[in-house]
This record gives structure tokens, C-alpha cells and sequence, in this order.
């Protein structure tokens, strides 16, 4: 099964989430299909599996029998650097080991278990304040 995470640049709270799509699926394509809920203005950071999709900024890839300039490396470093905090939350997510293993529910509560834990990292992080 396939999930998406969309992250604000610091890693302050999760945006939205796709999860559980069935089959052998692209992180462009579904990014594709979410992108409609999003301000066309807006820009995007990811990592390799974007690359093709002009409002995503992604690191520079090696050509075939071809190095990068120098130039080209500090700008990946910088994406990299960029990049931490969304790859913090990921790990955060995975962490409860659903999205990193196999799940062995019902398929259809996919879905629920992975929004409640994206509900807990929430609230790990502070995004999301409960009213008492």
C-alpha cells in the first residue's frame, strides 16, 4: 500500500495525507491527483520520485556515465538540509511500524490506523492543540 505525506517546510504539522492507495503507484502520480486541493502558486520541496513536476523543488540527479558540478551538489546538500525536518516527521509516522510493515488487519482500517497515527504525531509535535 502506498502513503503520502505533505509537510510544512519545518516540519510544524502535516497538511495532508494519502493513504493506503492500492498497487504499484508513483509519488508524482499521486501527488498529481492531490495537487488539486492546493493554491497553483504554491511550491513544493521533494526528493527524487518528484522530479518532472515543476512546482516541486528536487535534487539534481547524476546523469548516466556523468557527474554533477560542484554547483549542482551544493544545491542538492542545500534541499537536503531543507528536506530533514519532513524526513524527521516520516520517521515519526513509521515509528508504529503500520506504514513500515506489513499490516495485518482488515485492509480496509488502513486508512483509519494511519490517520489516527498521523493524529498522535500531530499532537507529539504540537500542531495539533486539544481544547480541554
Amino acid at each position: 500500500m502506498k502513503n503520502q505525506l505533505i509537510v510544512l517546510p519545518n516540519g510544524d504539522d502535516i497538511v495532508d495525507v494519502v493513504a493506503g492507495k492500492p498497487g504499484p503507484k508513483s509519488d508524482i502520480n499521486l501527488f498529481r491527483e492531490r495537487q488539486k486541493g492546493f493554491d497553483p502558486r504554491q511550491r513544493f520541496n521533494g526528493d527524487k520520485g518528484y522530479e518532472g513536476e515543476l512546482s516541486i523543488k528536487t535534487p539534481k540527479k547524476k546523469p548516466k556515465k556523468g557527474e554533477l558540478t560542484s554547483e549542482q551538489k551544493e544545491r542538492n546538500k542545500e534541499l537536503a538540509s531543507s528536506r530533514i525536518f519532513v524526513e524527521h516527521l516520516i520517521r515519526l509516522v513509521k515509528i508504529f511500524r503500520v506504514a513500515s510493515e506489513r499490516f495485518r488487519l482488515n485492509s480496509q482500517k488502513y486508512e483509519e490506523v494511519i490517520m489516527t497515527i498521523c493524529g498522535l504525531v500531530r499532537f507529539r509535535i504540537g500542531a495539533l492543540v486539544l481544547k480541554i
